[in-house]
Formats: C-alpha cells, sequence, structure tokens
C-alpha cells in the first residue's frame, strides 16, 4: 500500500471543526466572564444588582437582555446584554448603553489590534480572513479587515501633526538641522497604487532624522505627487512649521528639486552631502559597458580611502584619468563638486553612516517586500500610511548609526581642494 491515509494533517491545515475539551470549556468560561462584566456595569449604573431592593432613588429598571456576537482573541462568542431604561433628571426616558461594549461594536480592541498586525505583516485583506478563519471562525471578512486598518488613521493624522520641536534631532537623511539636531536624510520612493480606478506610480517623500543617542527616527513621509522643487519645498515647510529647526548636516539623493528646495529654506551654507552611491550608479551611466569594473574600483578607492588628505589625492588621480579615459565620467563626477566629500567634516567614525542615503534605501526595500503581496494599493492616502504604521508597530526598525558617540562633534571646515 503506496498511498498515505493520514489525513490528520490535513483536517489541520484545511481548520475543519472538532472537538477539543480545552476549548471548548474555555469559552464557555469566557462567555460566562463577559456576561458577568455587564451584568456588574449595569448594577453599578443602576446602583443595585438584578433582584435587588435599595433604598435610593431609582435611576432605572432593568428590561431583559439582548444577544450580540463579540470577536476578540478568544474568538466568536455570542453573548448575552443587558438591557435597561435610564430615567434622567427631566424625566427623559433612554435606552442604558454599556461602556466596555459600545454601540455597533463587533470587535474588541485586541482583535483589531491582531488583524492590523497580521495585515501589516505582509497580506492583503481577503488572506487575512484566511489566516485567522480557525480563531474567529469565518467571523472576519475582507471588509472587517479594512475596517480595522482604517482605525489606524487616528494615530497616523496625530503622528503627522505633532510637533517637533522638543525633537532632540542631531543628524538627519536629506534635511539637516542645528540647535541640539545634527543631520537628516530625505529621500523619495515610488510605488503603485490605485488612482481613478487604474494603477498610477505616485512618489512618496521621506524624512529621516537621527536623535542625539544615535537612534534614527522617520520624521515625516508624505505623498507629494512629485518630487519637484515645489513639492520638496512645500515638504520641508511642513516640517519647519512644526518646529523643526536647521539642521547641521543633510544627506540626499542628488535630485535637483530636493536640492534646491533646501538651499531654498536654509540658506547655500548649508552642509549638504551627495549619496556616494547614486553618484556611483551615475557615473557607470556615462561610461561603457567593458569599463565598469575599471571605474567601480577607482572609484571605491577614493571614496573609501582612510583620510579626508588622502580623498582628496585620488579625487585629483581620478579626475585627470578619465578625463582622458572617458570624459563624461569625469563631467559627472564634477557636477556633484564638494558636495560628495562633505562627509570627510565629520569624525571618521561617522564616515560609514553619512557617505550614502542607505538608511531610507532599507526602508525602501522593507517597504517593497512588504507591498509585493497587494501589487496595487487601494489609494494614495495608503501609501505614507501603511509604511509609518509598518515602524510603528515596530515590523521594521532602524539601528543606530555608526559613530554616535562623537555626533556632539563640530563639523570640520571643508578640507579638501576641489579646483582639480
Amino acid at each position: 500500500m503506496t498511498k498515505n491515509t493520514d489525513t490528520s494533517m490535513l483536517a489541520l491545515l484545511a481548520n475543519e471543526a472538532g472537538y477539543d475539551p480545552i476549548e471548548d470549556r474555555l469559552r464557555q468560561n469566557i462567555r460566562a466572564t463577559i456576561e458577568t462584566l455587564f451584568e456588574e456595569e449595569l448594577a453599578a449604573f443602576i446602583g443595585r444588582c438584578r433582584y435587588g431592593r435599595g433604598t435610593t432613588t431609582k435611576k432605572g429598571y432593568r428590561n431583559g437582555h439582548r444577544e450580540r456576537q463579540l470577536v476578540g482573541t478568544f474568538g466568536t462568542e455570542t453573548v448575552s446584554v443587558p438591557r435597561a431604561r435610564i430615567e434622567n433628571e427631566e424625566g427623559k426616558v433612554t435606552e442604558w448603553r454599556s461602556k466596555a461594549l459600545p454601540r455597533y461594536q463587533r470587535l474588541t480592541r485586541k482583535a483589531e489590534a491582531l488583524i492590523a498586525a497580521v495585515y501589516l505583516a505582509g497580506t492583503n485583506t481577503r488572506r487575512v480572513k484566511r489566516a485567522l478563519f480557525g480563531l474567529f471562525e469565518g467571523a472576519v471578512s475582507k471588509d472587517v479587515v479594512s475596517r480595522a486598518w482604517r482605525k489606524v488613521k487616528v494615530d497616523w493624522d496625530a503622528w503627522c501633526a505633532r510637533g517637533l520641536a522638543d525633537e532632540d534631532i542631531v543628524r538627519a537623511c536629506h534635511c539637516p538641522r542645528t540647535n541640539g539636531g545634527h543631520w537628516r536624510a530625505l529621500d523619495g520612493t515610488v510605488i503603485k497604487t490605485r488612482l481613478d480606478r487604474k494603477a498610477t506610480n505616485i512618489s512618496v517623500l521621506a524624512a529621516i532624522g537621527v536623535r542625539r543617542d544615535g537612534q534614527k527616527v522617520l520624521l515625516s513621509i508624505r505623498n507629494m505627487g512629485g518630487e519637484s522643487t515645489a513639492a520638496w519645498r512645500q515638504f520641508l515647510d511642513d516640517l519647519d512649521d512644526r518646529g523643526l529647526k536647521r539642521p547641521e548636516f543633510v544627506i540626499v539623493d542628488g535630485a535637483p528639486g530636493l536640492e534646491a528646495a533646501l538651499v531654498g529654506l536654509w540658506g547655500e551654507d548649508l552642509a549638504v552631502q551627495r549619496c556616494t552611491v547614486h553618484k556611483h550608479r551615475n557615473l557607470l551611466a556615462h561610461a561603457p559597458r567593458h569599463m565598469h569594473d575599471e571605474l567601480t574600483e577607482d572609484y571605491r578607492d577614493m571614496i573609501y580611502a582612510d583620510t579626508a588628505a588622502e580623498i582628496e589625492k585620488r579625487r585629483k588621480a581620478f579626475l585627470r584619468k578619465w578625463h582622458l579615459k572617458c570624459r563624461a565620467v569625469a563631467d559627472s563626477l564634477e557636477e556633484a563638486g564638494d558636495r560628495l566629500f562633505t562627509f570627510t567634516r565629520l569624525d571618521p567614525s561617522q564616515w560609514k553612516s553619512a557617505r550614502t542615503t542607505n538608511a531610507i534605501e532599507r526602508l525602501n526595500e522593507e517597504f517593497r517586500r512588504r507591498v509585493k503581496t497587494q501589487t496595487v494599493l487601494p489609494c494614495a492616502e495608503t501609501v505614507p500610511m501603511l509604511l509609518w504604521a509598518l515602524m510603528a508597530s515596530g515590523q521594521i526598525q532602524m539601528r543606530k548609526v555608526d559613530g554616535w558617540e562623537t555626533l556632539d562633534q563640530p563639523l570640520k571646515p571643508m578640507p579638501l581642494d576641489l579646483v582639480a
């Protein structure tokens, strides 16, 4: 006999119903506990327990029970909720409402949090329903998942409007700041979402700051419709209006709209670092394919030199060589100017984290991994809110920057002679 007749695992995966004495006993106790909670709440409000004869003035009288379905982390239960008629001081009679189970509520808060967490883990609304079928016995549909997720919007709106004056930001990726702030990172990413019933790519702008203890923190993320100078300026103005101070050091990816917006808001003397990884890609785009390995080796020897003086020496050698070998490569490097080497003004222990926008690029990778199961998000507002929720829930975590112990040290004057 070669056919496998063991169906126990198949039944388990199929969520087939079966008698489980532990689960059944627990559910009975849970139902009784919930109903006792409602009875105690009503008794405390009226001033006497059921069938009691109190001496105080009556606030109302009981009026039977009604059944309600409640979905929690304990599963799906049908409970009996007491009813009562309440008379106020003006003699008006109204229906008593339980504060423990408000009107129209079907999910407990922990159940809503569980559904939102499963959704954030990387599934779409229909898959959440299937994944939690065994727990909720089919009581959670894709619409219930959507409603539970939309309740996150209250926290999202509060986060977007929070003040930033008390944030002890020292550094940031793409946006800098002084007065307790050192540097910050800004970047944009493109996500496919549904607009006017069509899948459309939209740009989401983000800023990451670094606190004095070296911990990276998301400052803002917004859908601005693009990465133009006007879009970035509006994004930065929002940070400024909420109290974020002018930074000392900013890391950018080289987008002209962002750099123009930074200069327009905080002036030409702002220390801006162009991402060395993005510049490397630009150089490769200007060179024939058979030169890529040689170009990469020369570029890395320059960028990853041990001292500022050695970087200056290798930069001049790079320009001399590639002016002759491939003029477009040398012109592209010169286009970045001193902003490609601003990181040398920091303590060498910070160079690794200050050379690139990898802090935000890492977020982009995690976000793309999360939305891969959905392909297209339902609306433009969902995109920034989803990324924020992934971080707020701890499913995406950011570590401290390298060299954070020296973040209090001031910027050094630019050591490079950039005239080749």
